[in-house]
Formats: structure tokens, C-alpha cells, sequence
């Protein structure tokens, strides 16, 4: 989660260079969603007390239907609350933050 952060982070800045104040908040609000969704994921498989292989499918399943909903929901909500939000910005920032989290996978730390 530590380079999604960083990537949000970096992009806000080069965003608020390029496009203002709501070029940086639609960055952050473009990767913050997945982090968002990703702590949901992470909290509802870590909590689950599964002792078969099904119930382990199930639980992933539900995990990753509640993050795709949080996700759709978040995005839906920043699109008809933030009129001034920049969707290139916006949408490029959100697609790093879910490659970047793919990826963290390789990092080793």
C-alpha cells in the first residue's frame, strides 16, 4: 500500500503542476479509491475464519465483490459530487494505483 501512496503522491504533484488545485485532488481521489477498496479486500479475507478450501474461495469471492461495489460506488460519488474534477487525471490515477498494487508483489522489502 506504502507505493501506492507514493505513486498517488507523485502523480498529485505533476498534476497540480500541469492542471491546478483540482488536477492535484483528482489525482488523489483517482488512486485513493482503490487504496480504499484494497484496505476493505484486505480487512474482509483477513478476518474470515475459513478452513476449507470452498469457504477460502468464498471468502475471496465476497472480498473482491466488496471491493469492486466500494469501487464503483466511490467513483460514482466523486464523478456527481466534484464537478470540477479533471477524469483524465482522475481515471489515469486510479488505473496506476490498481497496477501499482498488482506490482507490489515483485517488490521485496
Amino acid at each position: 500500500m506504502r507505493w501506492q501512496i507514493y505513486a498517488t503522491a507523485g502523480l498529485a504533484l505533476l498534476a497540480g503542476l500541469l492542471f491546478g488545485v483540482h488536477g492535484a485532488a483528482s489525482a488523489v481521489l483517482g488512486g485513493i479509491i482503490n487504496q480504499i477498496a484494497d484496505l476493505a479486500y484486505a480487512v474482509l479475507v483477513s478476518g474470515s475464519r475459513v478452513r476449507t478450501a470452498g469457504n477460502t474461495l468464498r471468502a475471496l469471492f465476497r472480498a473482491e465483490a466488496a471491493r469492486i461495489i466500494l469501487i464503483v460506488l466511490q467513483m460514482g460519488w466523486v464523478l456527481t459530487t466534484y464537478k470540477a474534477v479533471v477524469h483524465p487525471v482522475f481515471f489515469i490515477a486510479f488505473a496506476v494505483s490498481v497496477i501499482v498494487f498488482r506490482m507490489a508483489i515483485l517488490v521485496k522489502e
